[in-house]
Order: structure tokens, then sequence, then C-alpha cells
């Protein structure tokens, strides 16, 4: 098994939803990991199993706001992607710009 030592704002969205919920009441001192690196630097993160990877999501002051957001801000992220494809530019096809019915106008 994989062991990654990750920031949550790397992490794609399926691992980010189980990171949620493994700790959906935030995450305490017992869940947390001390990692040192070779350099001295001493690093904290809690631990996100997938079914091939063991994620350490290094703690951070903005990851407590990341996991109470999370939900608000996968919906906006949605909401935009489903916004952006009902406007493919096919889906324009047949509507005529106001230059051209200008132009239109100016034939007659």
């Amino acid at each position: 098994m994989k062991r990654i030592l990750i920031d949550y704002k790397k992490l794609d969205h399926k691992v980010a939803a189980k990171l949620i919920d493994s700790y959906p009441d935030g995450y305490g001192d017992d869940d947390m990991i001390t990692i040192k690196k070779p350099n001295g630097e001493v690093i904290e993160a809690v631990e996100v199993k997938t079914a091939d990877t063991i994620y350490m999501v290094k703690i951070s002051k903005s990851l407590s706001s990341f996991m109470a957001n999370f939900e608000e801000t996968i919906e906006k992220e949605l909401d935009k992607e489903l916004v952006a494809s009902e406007f493919e530019a096919d889906s324009f096809e047949g509507i005529v710009s106001p230059s051209e019915e200008i132009e239109d106008d100016d034939q007659y």
C-alpha cells in the first residue's frame, strides 16, 4: 500500500470527500499523526485510507475551514459545471446575434 503525504488543496474530490466522511465532526489530537522529515521539520497530518493508498493529509489552519465548507464548495462547483454544459457552442445554433440583425436590416 502506498503512503502519500499531501496538502488538502491537492486532493481530488473523491479523496476529499473520504476525508470529510472519515472526520465528520472534525479531527482531534488522537487523530493526528506527527511526521518528522529528514530536515528536522515536523508535520502533523490526518490519515485517509483508500483501497490502495494511505493519504497523510497535512494539517494547516485552513484545513478545518475547508472541511467545514466542503459540501457548500462542491455544490457551487457542480452548479458551475451544470450551467457551463447548458451553454455549449452547439446550443447557440440558429440564434442571430445583434450585429447580424443590423446587417439584415441594412439590406432592405
